[in-house]
């Protein structure tokens, strides 16, 4: 039996091809519990620094890339273990295939472990989430989520770098000399992409805006659904879904109409000049009277000018930060109340009747 094992097939011996299997084959059954054994511990350091973490959360995204990694890293170290055969290490466009398969080996171990880095950035977010979310304050969420795409787009560069390095072996520095070159070409026809950039920064520090905000920007009034690195999203109130640069959105004049404090409402009437001074002093107190309701706060009513053709009469309100539905609804009633009461005045609106009056030319002579 041990003549068999001793047996060299393709520069190795059996026995060798037989404990290479037979770890790599353990480790796909067992990857497992590894993997879940491996976030356990895991999980315990990071509960220190975050003690209101969901254990579940945390293993069902680590615990499948990290089984991933651990399965490509102790194949590839076990397979390292063997002697390549030089029969079949034939070159393919002037690089061996023992190369070429380790190149793919490394690039395969370097994915799976920013892959696993990857999963962990999502786990940290979602804590984060969880944290801001009971403080109610959705500007940490945004922030959330733009550093989140932050750090995944700088560990992707990062992950790249090594396959060059590693993988088809370029060296780092002069690669970061050449792209530092063409950096700068590209900075310049990318100027203004680099510009929604810094201005994406600065409406995340700054603050004039946040997800779920109400704003009206360009002609356009909206909800803020999404800020970008490049561009805000914004559903429009007419439902279209509308794509602003972010240096825009910093640049232009931004009316955050969430953050008002009141909703005003404006009416101008122009009372028949037939109207006397004590049915004017009735009405205005009328109106008064209309608007003295818990959903006005604040309201003006006076006698603002007089014309040849009309009294002007100026009605201002203020409502508290309601919604857009149920300011429509303040707005109508009142609207409705002040028609009545003119209704019951016989108040008319100047203009509303219009008396023409013929005089014929014998009127006119008789007169005379």
């Amino acid at each position: 039996m041990n003549d068999i094992l001793d047996e060299i097939w393709l520069e190795n011996t059996l026995r060798s091809y037989m404990i290479v299997a037979s770890v790599i084959v353990l480790m796909l059954l067992v990857k497992k519990y590894i993997a879940q054994s491996v976030a356990h511990l895991i999980f315990q350091f990071v509960k220190r620094v975050w003690k209101d973490v969901d254990k579940r959360t945390f293993t069902s995204l680590v615990t499948k890339p990290l089984g991933m990694f651990l399965v490509i890293f102790v194949s590839l170290a076990t397979l390292h273990k063997l002697k390549f055969p030089s029969v079949i290490n034939a070159d393919i466009f002037n690089i061996t295939l023992k190369q070429l398969l380790h190149a793919l080996g490394s690039m395969v171990l370097i994915i799976s472990f920013f892959r696993l880095l990857l999963k962990m950035i999502d786990f940290i977010a979602i804590i984060l989430h969880i944290r801001a979310d009971r403080l109610n304050d959705t500007t940490d969420n945004q922030l959330i989520v733009f550093f989140k795409d932050f750090f995944k787009v700088l560990l992707s560069i990062v992950g790249l770098l090594m396959i060059l390095k590693f993988v088809f072996g370029f060296k780092i520095g002069n690669v970061l000399t050449g792209l530092s070159i063409v950096g700068a070409a590209v900075a310049l026809a990318l100027r203004e992409s680099l510009e929604n950039l810094i201005a994406s920064f600065i409406i995340f520090f700054d603050k004039p805006f946040s997800m779920g905000d109400v704003v009206k920007v360009h002609n356009f009034t909206g909800t803020i659904e999404k800020i970008g690195l490049r561009s805000t999203r914004i559903r429009t109130d007419q439902k279209t879904y509308i794509t602003v640069p972010n240096k825009q959105m910093v640049d232009s004049i931004t009316d955050n109409l969430s953050l008002r404090t009141q909703r005003k409402v404006e009416m101008r009437l122009e009372i028949g000049l037939t109207t006397s001074s004590a049915q004017l002093d009735q009405f205005i107190n009328g109106v008064r009277k209309i608007l003295d309701q818990p959903e006005v706060e604040t309201s003006t009513v006076i006698l603002s000018d007089i014309t040849p053709s009309a009294f002007l009469i100026v009605i201002d309100y203020f409502t508290g930060p309601i919604t857009q539905q149920d300011f429509n609804t303040v707005k109508e009633q009142n609207n409705f109340a002040v028609l009545r009461l003119m209704e019951q005045m016989n108040l008319e609106i100047s203009g509303a009747v219009t008396d023409i009056k013929i005089v014929t030319e014998a009127e006119t002579i008789s007169q005379r």
